[in-house]
């Protein structure tokens, strides 16, 4: 397996993040792993501008994960009062299910108790993505009952291709987290 090694990411970064989560998430590319949006959105997962927007957004970290010399994962996370919500996270498609994935959670999980002491990390996922959905649960996130509208109008976030679209909350308590 791989051992990651996590950075933060720069300016300089924004294009290689843009290119990795577009790749993870929409498109044929993103086919070849099992976190694919392709089925439900169409058009990017994000853009330059909100990479940029993240990079300068307070109490944010955008970390990129690096194996082989090669940008293979990355995630974003932000303070939120007592909580991280965790998002962008994205597996180069075709290295998923190589154990990427619980080593990006646990060094999020882990930044997030030391660099705010955090107690909660919180993220939303579609709810049609059940299978996503379970893979949270088998790490500790539990469904809040809460749920997030999508932007179903906003090109930024992908172009759906179901009628109606929604976030489903997940939480994680990080002093259970190890």
């Amino acid at each position: 397996m791989i051992r990651l090694e996590f950075r933060l990411a720069q300016k300089q970064d924004v294009e290689p993040v843009v290119g990795l989560v577009n790749s993870a998430y929409r498109g044929e590319s993103s086919r070849r792993g099992w976190t694919t949006e392709a089925d439900l959105l169409g058009g990017q997962r994000t853009d330059a501008q909100e990479i940029t927007a993240l990079l300068q957004s307070p109490d944010s970290l955008l970390v990129l994960g690096y194996g082989d010399g090669q940008l293979l994962a990355c995630f974003h996370l932000q303070h939120e009062h007592e909580a991280v919500s965790l998002g962008l996270f994205a597996i180069e498609p075709a290295r998923q299910g190589e154990g990427l994935g619980r080593q990006c959670l646990s060094h999020a999980e882990s930044l997030a108790r030391q660099h705010w002491l955090a107690g909660t990390m919180r993220m939303t996922v579609i709810s049609e993505r059940s299978e996503l959905i379970a893979y949270y649960q088998r790490k500790g996130y539990q469904l809040t009952g809460e749920r997030e509208p999508f932007p179903m109008r906003d090109e930024r976030f992908g172009l759906p291709k179901v009628e109606y679209l929604e976030f489903v909350v997940l939480e994680k308590s990080l002093a259970e987290a190890g």
